[in-house]
């Protein structure tokens, strides 16, 4: 386990290197200068004194060669100092985290709606004894995941804030505020994990050891819910890593179209502006965000599936001995 966790470690150090280089490299190659924009933030289109652009360039290190600011933001970042945003001068720490709060606010009522939502429709599915009715609840994920975000927002807008009036239109805080927000986020994921989980059920349902223990006397709810919801929920965690992805690209969406702050708001202002600093930071928290999920996902993976820590042993029994093998071969033929 500590060999496991340690090549895990150096994978996500990895992953977090490569997200920054890429970004960098990408935002640098952009035509436009990061600077002129901010100095032009009123979009007024009124030239700006040159003097005063590269003054600001100085001071920002872009007048420099692009590898040695690359090193420079690249040894900041290790110490934690993400650098000043170009647009606002506010240090990029503090600008996320201020924007974070309302991201997990959102993110965290999404994420629950979207479970439990999934895993409800996926046992509706499968416990269901009439073709009909679970063919109905089996289609309504495809249905889910095809809506656009934007159209899923627009349409709560005009039912439950501009018609019934149940809960605030833009910008609105705590649950009232959060809720169809919340909804929209948690649609399309909610629909992804009913999907992957329907088809679980479905497998684990064909299983040799569901017959025993039916055949034990066990009822149907009894057996899904004791020995096929586990097995049965390893392909939806594997997953996990997409949904979180699918949540952070789908918060700029919601974010915009409620009108909400939060990093989503701050990820479009930020490429808007090419604001790289702000943009790096962002890609960082995200980087850091799918490494740690899918790091807690394959720890919970022999919890959920015993079988799956069995193998794992088996395999790793199955390399010791065949290197042992080896090294009595090696010592026979010296």
């Amino acid at each position: 386990m500590a060999r496991y966790l340690a090549l895990r470690v150096l994978q996500a150090i990895w992953v977090l290197w490569a997200a920054f280089t890429l970004s960098f490299v990408v935002l640098y190659l952009l035509p436009a200068d990061p600077v002129s924009i901010a100095a032009d933030a009123g979009g007024s289109g009124t030239p700006v004194d040159k003097a005063a652009i590269a003054e600001l360039q100085a001071r920002y290190g872009l007048d420099r060669p692009l590898w040695e600011q690359y090193w420079t933001a690249l040894g900041h970042a290790v110490t934690g100092d993400l650098g000043h945003s170009i647009a606002t001068g506010q240090p990029v720490t503090g600008a996320i985290g201020d924007a974070l709060p309302a991201t997990l606010a959102l993110t965290g009522a999404a994420l629950l709606f979207a479970v439990t939502g999934g895993v409800a429709l996926a046992f509706a599915a499968t416990h269901s004894r009439r073709p009909w009715l679970r063919n109905a609840l089996a289609a309504l994920p495809s249905l889910g995941v095809s809506v656009p975000t934007f159209w899923t927002g627009l349409l709560l807008l005009q039912v439950f804030s501009f018609q019934l009036r149940l809960a605030p239109a833009f910008g609105g805080h705590g649950f009232a505020g959060t809720v169809l927000p919340a909804l929209t986020l948690a649609l399309p994921i909610g629909a992804v994990i009913a999907q992957v989980l329907t088809a679980g059920l479905e497998t684990t349902w064909r299983q040799p050891f569901v017959d025993v223990a039916l055949a034990r006397g066990g009822s149907r709810w009894w057996v899904q819910r004791t020995h096929v919801l586990r097995p049965a929920s390893v392909p939806a965690f594997t997953i996990a890593g997409v949904l979180v992805g699918n949540m952070l690209a789908g918060s700029v969406v919601v974010e915009t179209v409620f009108a909400r702050q939060g990093v989503g708001r701050l990820t479009q202002t930020a490429v808007l502006a090419q604001d790289i600093p702000v943009v790096q930071g962002i890609v960082l928290l995200t980087s850091a965000v799918f490494v740690s999920v899918n790091l807690a996902v394959d720890l919970l993976y022999p919890l959920l599936d015993p079988r799956i820590a069995a193998r794992s042993r088996a395999v790793s029994g199955e390399s010791e001995r065949a290197a042992v093998d080896a090294a009595e071969e090696a010592i026979i033929r010296a």
